[in-house]
């Protein structure tokens, strides 16, 4: 008898080759809504810093999503947070946010911060059901119109 696809979320180098094309797909998918001026390109050396967390959801071995936690001492900042098209309207997104806060929370993070784009109202409606606030930009973010800042405490 065949076994059911199996979902599982693990900590993942962000430059293996079958990981590489989720992030293509993800700064292809930016750039589509919004200028260059305007956005954050993904930068592979950024997501292999000793205070990042790259995580990805694969089902049977292939990713399908994928997010990043940045330890920033007094909060931990989500970034990268990305579902596959084929794959969205399923409720994987939001197992994906799950994951990634339980990970900040074993590691003992208490305040989540994020950016996102105003054009990505998907991504807004998801972070703001599991509770997430706007806020006022933290980091080296500085207002943009395009951006929408938000946190949540653990």
């Amino acid at each position: 008898m065949p076994q059911p696809p199996q979902l599982i979320f693990a900590t993942d180098d962000p430059g293996k080759a079958d990981i590489l094309p989720l992030i293509e797909q993800f700064d292809g998918y930016l750039s589509d809504l919004y200028t260059t001026t305007s956005r954050e390109s993904i930068g592979l050396e950024a997501l292999r810093q000793p205070n990042v967390s790259f995580m990805t959801a694969r089902v049977d071995g292939t990713p399908l999503a994928c997010g990043a936690c940045v330890d920033h001492d007094d909060y931990v900042e989500l970034k990268h947070m990305y579902v596959l098209p084929a794959c969205r309207g399923m409720g994987l997104g939001k197992q994906m946010l799950e994951a990634l806060e339980g990970q900040v929370r074993k590691a003992g993070g208490r305040i989540v911060r994020l950016e996102t784009g105003t054009a990505q109202t998907e991504s807004l409606e998801l972070y703001e059901r599991a509770g997430y606030r706007r806020c006022p930009p933290f980091g080296n973010h500085y207002a943009n119109p395009a951006s929408i800042f938000m946190e949540k405490n653990l």
